[in-house]
């Protein structure tokens, strides 16, 4: 064995040895030596290492009095001014003026102004709206963004990173740090450098040590075939780049959209991202031969407004920049302008790629505009393949609350430790989904090279195609945390390189279960009388930039696999544009599968069709299929049965909803969903543990029979209530459902004080409601004799065995003398936050349940702070108590502990709350007037879905789904290679870092000509060489020595003679 290892360090030590002096021409890859792992020196702070991250902070708000008008299209200087000045002379207002933008787009039309009105400005909004040339009138946003860099070393844990002072180099201060951005703001991720994966085990050095991520994606192999990015556009939105970064050697273009005079990079950002992409030295990019286009949208004090990438978005369209990298995000979906002009990119054959967000590992965190269908948007692993914790999870909250969320991400890939340029020169280390992002971007701009032979039918739908066809999925994770898995960069090349203009599903197939990649919808099973299951899907077509489904989708139930078990409805849409659209499928259990348990099969087919393209005749069309499996159960007891109210929830955007918690002073936005399986995800696992089967209503309460469900759970709501639901709910309650109502804090007084202003736009954010809204569920609950206060409570307290903390929470003001009443000592939060003083409270109800008059009738329990079921601020759990009270509610069992503690209260002289004067929830609600104040609109129709007619497949359904269905005509085992001699870019090999190569077949490591192959069959032999010495000076001199003889002891046979 030691004769064996001896001769393997000689061959290795022989391969190093040749890879030292070995030559390059044109048609040779320069190789280095190989080291243990690709590691350039870092610098040096004392007699310590040092490493860096970056930690993000921002501000933000709506500019005072500036407005963007957007226009039905593009019009010059002189028309666009002539548009405004006459719509806002006939109105007569005063004091206006366009905002000068001075930057390269402005020689060119353009399709929006940025307008100030100082007075009047309502007016102002309003008649340039009615103007028949303008689309919408938003307000001007601006964000500012701070860097803070933090150099730290190897041996310190993240915990206890210290500062290393390195007076070469400036270091920026930072004002006000979130994890959750109001608006958009770099994707740098600066909480931790490395993230655990939540299990011990040892030798965790090596963790520590960055690897050249370019390399572990094998993107060699492409380099070796001669492709590296050339013929490509990629642009890079950040902070600029300098124009002399030895790094760079393809720098095509630099323009600076800010208001300094500046094109350089005063941060690292925008060059480390850049370098990712397109460095050609040291931490080597994707695409060093990539044409290079910078644009600089943040200045050095990282300020950057909407019309300025509008600008920019603008003059990439016009530069028919083919790859844009966006390693920016925000919360806000609703940013009309920005959103449009990523439409109208996109529409442009723009591949846009985009940062998900860092806002793990809460779900419903998804950033804008990765969370668009026509984007690419990207999560982020570390090189363990481990979700990394700050990558956000979906879903999308788009659609909430009628639909349900499209899966996203759409990939992930390597964020965690990534390394790439300094600001200067050499490399650093960064951390987050907006260094995940480039990874992408640069892999993408490489596989458009590697296949521009084919370049027409590249576009945003099919390369987003390529990639999610090609992905690996990650073991026990679901789909809203991986989207299609990790990029694999070899296989998105083979699927590239055969692929052919066809329409594709995301996700591929519904198999309702499959855990843990389907979660949450293989958590619960299907059965008759329930709310329908939406899965929403994403309709890629990679055929045209503008598409349809020709007539309908149709349905077809595998006969022999119990297809008949289950119906299906669909919405979806209209038109496909831009390359995308959404298919809606809506599944339940037929009436006959009431008492029946199994699993359904079927499938969806669907024809998408799209104009012809240049040359053709004929429109293209594609047919899709949409394998489904369900598990069917019977209908479960009315009381195991829970209703959750989700269409009186209200989140940003549009409007400020504060925080549940007072004490979140840096997260101060209400933006997760409040749905089940985003922020309230655990609580929804807890439940279905305990055996509760949960229903999701998303229309009014006039719209579900009550007689189906034991409990309706009513949490955190915002919304206004229709009076008919107001009547309904009463009537269902004296019929025998209960209901649990959990508030949280509202406060006139408070809300006002939480307002947050902006001193650099000089604006006032002012809340449009509470935690909850307070008075609306009062007005709800009146009719019961019960309402919740306009205290704000806070503090820790013991219920039962239990440790339990109140949270920013509503008291009781109003209940039923003959009611249980639970009281408990707590602070009084609201005389803090305006007074600064601390006060204790005594007996504050918290928590009431009821028994409702009437043999037949229900049970109602309040409890005023939802902040323990919300994993949004979740700090001590109360999920035994919402146990406890479906035991109540549901069940009439009265558990001990409310028997024990809970006794008839009497509450006098508390004064109920009102709603604040002048807030601007009416804008933004299902059921207010937005002209008529405290008016509500006329009730709503019930949602009706028109089930499709099934057409039976009499044949056996497939048994797996997955691996996903392939794109037509691809085969990823034996992809042809393109028989292309191409010329060898001068790339710098990177070394290895010890993670062996899965090579897929057809994929050459250099490319076949025998001029290459040259150096391979020369290191072969002397390979043989070496080992043919090396054997036979081992055997000379390893001759063992000569050893006297032992004298073995003689053996004694003892033999025992059987007993006769």
């Amino acid at each position: 064995m030691s004769r064996l290892l001896v001769t393997w360090r000689l061959v290795l030590l022989s391969w190093l040895l040749v890879g030292q002096v070995a030559m390059t021409s044109d048609r040779m890859v320069q190789v280095m030596p190989e080291v243990p792992f690709p590691f350039i020196a870092p610098r040096q702070c004392g007699n310590v290492t040092a490493l860096e991250r970056v930690e993000i902070g921002f501000k933000t708000g709506v500019v005072e009095h500036e407005y963007i008008v957007t226009f039905n299209g593009y019009f010059t200087t002189t028309a666009r001014k002539n548009f405004i000045q006459a719509a806002l002379r006939e109105a007569e207002i005063p004091s206006w003026e366009i905002v000068p933008r001075n930057n390269p787009a402005s020689d060119y039309p353009s399709d929006f102004e940025v307008v100030l009105l100082r007075e009047r400005a309502r007016d102002g909004r309003d008649v340039l709206e009615d103007h028949p040339n303008v689309k919408r009138v938003t307000p001007q946003r601006r964000v500012r963004r701070t860097l803070k860099r933090i150099e730290y070393t190897t041996e310190l844990p993240d915990e206890n990173l210290e500062p290393c002072a390195d007076k070469g180099t400036p270091c920026w201060a930072q004002t006000w740090q979130s994890s959750r951005p109001l608006k958009r703001t770099s994707l740098a991720y600066g909480a931790a450098f490395w993230h655990s994966t939540g299990r011990h085990t040892s030798r965790r050095l090596l963790r520590t040590v960055p690897r050249q991520v370019t390399h572990v994606l094998q993107a060699d192999l492409l380099w070796a075939m001669g492709f590296a990015g050339s013929g490509i556009k990629v642009a890079v939105f950040d902070t600029g780049l300098s124009e002399n970064h030895p790094h760079f050697r393809n720098l095509k273009d630099r323009t600076n959209w800010t208001n300094e005079k500046t094109l350089n990079d005063g941060l690292g950002h925008g060059t480390f991202v850049a370098g990712v992409i397109a460095s050609s030295k040291e931490c080597q990019g994707f695409s060093p031969d990539a044409d290079l286009h910078i644009f600089r949208v943040f200045t050095n004090n990282q300020v950057s407004y909407t019309s300025w990438f509008l600008d920019a978005f603008n003059y990439a369209i016009l530069k028919k920049i083919n790859v844009l990298n966006l390693s920016i995000g925000g919360p806000d979906f609703m940013d009309h302008p920005f959103v449009d002009k990523v439409w109208e990119l996109t529409a442009n054959k723009v591949i846009m790629v985009s940062a998900i967000g860092n806002d793990g590992p809460l779900y419903g965190t998804l950033n804008n505009p990765a969370d668009q269908m026509d984007v690419i948007g990207v999560g982020g692993i570390d090189f363990e393949d481990k979700i990394a914790r700050f990558s956000s999870r979906g879903m999308t909250t788009w659609e909430l609350p009628g639909g349900y969320g499209r899966v996203k991400p759409d990939i992930v890939t390597y964020g965690s430790g990534v390394r790439g340029s300094g600001l200067k020169s050499g490399c650093r280390t960064l951390s987050g989904t907006s260094v995940a992002s480039p990874v992408v971007a640069g892999a993408v701009t490489l596989l458009a090279s590697a296949v521009i032979h084919r370049f027409p039918m590249v576009n945003p739908a099919s390369m987003k195609q390529a990639l999610m066809a090609s992905a690996r999925r990650l073991h026990g994770v679901n789909m809203f945390e991986q989207g299609h898995g990790k990029l694999d960069l070899l296989k998105a090349y083979q699927v590239l390189n055969n692929y052919k203009p066809q329409a594709s599903l995301s996700p591929s197939y519904i198999d309702l279960t499959e855990c843990p990649y389907m979660w949450p919808y293989c958590t619960q099973p299907i059965y008759y009388g329930g709310m329908p299951t939406i899965i929403n899907v994403t309709i890629l077509n990679g055929m045209g930039v503008t598409g349809r489904i020709v007539d309908k989708p149709i349905w077809q139930p595998y006969t022999p696999q119990n297809g008949d078990y289950i119906e299906v409805a669909f919405s979806y849409s209209n038109v496909l544009w831009p390359w995308s659209g959404y298919l809606a499928v809506s599944v339940t259990a037929s009436k006959k599968a009431a008492k029946w348990e199994g699993i359904a099969n079927g499938q969806v087919t669907l024809t998408v069709s799209s104009p012809p393209e240049e040359g053709e005749k004929e429109e293209r069309t594609s047919t899709v299929k949409l394998p489904v499996r369900v598990k069917v159960v019977p209908t479960p007891p009315r009381s195991k049965r829970v209703l959750w109210d989700q269409y009186h929830n209200l989140r940003y955007p549009p409007g400020y909803f504060p925080r549940d918690n007072l004490r979140m002073k840096n997260d101060p936005l209400d933006w997760n969903g409040d749905h089940p399986h985003t922020n309230f995800k655990d609580t929804y696992q807890h439940l279905r543990n305990a055996g509760y089967y949960i229903e999701i209503l998303g229309a009014p309460i006039t719209c579900f029979d009550a007689n189906q469900y034991g409990t309706l759970l009513i949490v955190d709501s915002e919304e206004e209530f229709f009076p008919e639901e107001i009547s309904k709910l009463k009537r269902d309650i004296d019929n025998g459902l209960s209901v649990i109502v959990i508030a949280d804090w509202y406060n006139v007084s408070v809300m006002k004080k939480v307002k947050f202003y902006d001193e650099n736009t000089r604006q006032w954010w002012m809340p449009d409601t509470g935690g909850a809204n307070v008075p609306a569920l009062n007005d709800l609950m009146y009719p019961w004799n019960m309402a919740f206060s306009d205290q704000v409570y806070e503090g820790d307290f013991t219920l039962g065995d239990h440790d339990m903390y109140y949270a920013s929470g509503s008291s009781i003001a109003k209940f039923p003398e003959d009611g249980i009443m639970i009281t408990q000592t707590l602070k009084d939060q609201g005389n803090e936050v305006l007074k600064q003083e601390s006060q204790t409270v005594d007996t504050v109800p918290i928590l009431g349940l009821y028994q409702m008059a009437g043999e037949e009738a229900g049970r109602v329990a309040l409890y005023g702070d939802s902040n323990c079921l919300d994993n949004s601020h979740l700090q001590k759990d109360c999920f035994w108590l919402l146990d406890a009270l479906l035991q109540y509610t549901s069940h009439s069992h009265m558990p001990p502990v409310f028997e024990q503690q809970g006794s008839p209260f009497s509450i006098t002289n508390v004064e109920l709350p009102e709603r604040m004067e002048g807030n601007h929830l009416a804008r933004y609600s299902k059921v207010l007037e937005s002209s008529l104040a405290g008016q509500t609109r006329p009730l709503p129709a019930c949602p009706h879905l028109s089930w499709a007619k099934g057409e039976p497949l009499n044949k056996s359904a497939p048994t797996h789904l997955y691996p996903h269905q392939k794109l037509l005509s691809i085969d990823l085992i034996e992809p042809p290679v393109p028989n292309v001699v191409r010329r060898q870019p001068s790339i710098q090999h990177i070394v290895s870092d010890g993670v062996g190569w899965d090579i897929q077949p057809g994929v050459p490591s250099h490319p076949h000509n025998s001029i290459q192959s040259m150096p391979v069959f020369a290191l072969a032999g002397l390979t043989l060489v070496v080992v043919f010495f090396a054997v036979h000076i081992h055997k000379s001199r390893s001759k063992p020595k000569r050893r006297k003889p032992r004298l073995k002891r003689p053996t004694f046979i003892n033999i025992v003679k059987p007993v006769v």
